[in-house]
């Protein structure tokens, strides 16, 4: 019985050793956007979402909220590319993903338009998302 605990113990604390979340936002006006990368043992996720909630004075922009998760591709220490197939069309979204100690930014393919659009783009426009921490 001991051993048994102790081995399920050892177990679960290597399997999160090698595990890491970061996150990082960016609030730009009434856009949020949040960036969440996971490495376990290597293999890198990143899970992004944005979202626009138009206030009195922009009524006329839509409301609008886009997410897209998948596996990426460690370019190096400090970059990620993900590559995500769109299920409407034969088209791949495109994430170049720059990690600093401070914070990220991502830039988006022209084919990320089937995943969102408009303001809920994937696309830091250069701003850097915010490591929190």
């Amino acid at each position: 019985m001991k051993k048994t605990l102790f081995l399920t113990i050892a177990m679960l604390i290597s399997g999160g050793a090698f595990a890491g979340t970061e996150h990082y936002v960016l609030r730009d006006g009434n856009r949020v956007q949040h960036l969440k990368v996971t490495d376990k043992n290597g293999e890198v996720t990143i899970s992004t979402d944005v979202d626009f909630e138009a206030n009195a004075n922009e009524k006329d922009r839509p409301t609008c909220s886009a997410s897209l998760t998948d596996e990426a591709k460690r370019v190096d220490k400090d970059n990620l590319l993900v590559k995500k197939h769109s299920e409407v069309d034969a088209s791949f979204c495109e994430l170049k993903i720059n990690l600093t100690d401070a914070g990220a930014k991502i830039e988006q393919s022209k084919d990320c338009e089937s995943f969102a659009t408009g303001l809920c783009h994937f696309s830091s426009d250069g701003k850097e998302l915010v490591k929190v921490k």
